[in-house]
């Protein structure tokens, strides 16, 4: 059976720096000839491309600076990519921001961060790169969900939200697509011990149930990838959340709504205190 990776060859990930982006890009970079690495801090972008070169010799390794929070940073990177004439195969739209705070305690600053990283920046690279893969009648898309995309989070409501954007978009494109040779995946992780959740303020507040289905970010990519190369729609990361994610559309809505309610007043009582 071929895989997407027999004729899409490069690749571009945003995100790359750290976490599950970072082990998506060493993951990869044996089944590629091409790689775009897209994070904010270049320093740690160009440490990747040097263990990456170390590995991989003949792997041809661009490092792009970029923060997908400023529109125009975005539309910048897009130039230079066409400036570079390189032809890319894979979009991987890694790039997320999350929060651990009611909504109207978060700042404006964050929400708009948020919203432009998760939803502006992965509608506007997909957007520039879809037309010609569809000319090329091949590529491919893995747009970076997340469980909180099935559910709801009272203490993370844009950042849920924005999930649930990425959920949907990425179902109604993979159905669009059909049949024009495109591929298009949403992976949906849950808990993944990553500077992600350090920075959103998540790991401090975990739960016990939520660390019992926490997993590795080099766990997450090696599934992540072994999927998304199968064309798989949709991935749940690690054998326990996904057990979970299946059943937890069978749990009645009045039922989940009143726990997410208590949820929300234990987290309002607690930071008031």
């Amino acid at each position: 059976m071929q895989t997407i990776f027999a004729v899409n060859r490069t690749a571009l990930v945003t995100g790359a720096s750290a976490g599950i982006g970072l082990e998506l890009t060493r993951a990869l970079a044996p089944k590629l000839d091409s790689l775009i690495l897209v994070a904010r801090r270049v320093e740690r972008l160009e440490q990747l491309a040097k263990d990456l070169h170390a590995r991989f010799p003949a792997l041809n390794i661009v490092v792009e600076a970029a923060d997908l929070s400023i529109p125009e940073a975005v539309q910048d990177l897009l130039r230079r990519l066409e400036a570079r004439r390189l032809d890319v195969d894979v979009l991987v739209n890694n790039a997320g921001l999350g929060e651990s705070e009611l909504f109207e305690r978060s700042s404006w600053m964050r929400i708009h961060q948020i919203v432009h990283v998760n939803i502006v920046a992965m509608l506007h690279l997909s957007h520039h790169l879809l037309p010609a893969m569809i000319s090329r009648g091949h590529g491919a898309i893995l747009n970076m969900g997340s469980g909180a995309g099935y559910a709801a989070m009272p203490n993370a409501a844009v950042y849920t939200a924005s999930k649930h954007f990425v959920r949907a978009f990425t179902e109604s494109l993979r159905a669009q697509l059909a049949g024009t040779g495109i591929t298009v995946s949403e992976a949906a992780p849950g808990p993944v011990e990553s500077e992600f959740g350090e920075i959103a303020g998540i790991e401090s507040n975990a739960t016990p149930r939520e660390s019992m289905f926490r997993i590795t970010a080099q766990e997450c990519a090696a599934d992540i990838v072994r999927e998304f190369e199968r064309g798989s729609p949709v991935i749940f990361l690690g054998r326990m959340y996904h057990w979970l994610m299946k059943v937890q559309p069978l749990m009645p809505r009045r039922l989940v709504a009143t726990q997410i309610a208590q949820a929300a007043r234990r987290i309002r009582y607690t930071r008031s205190a």
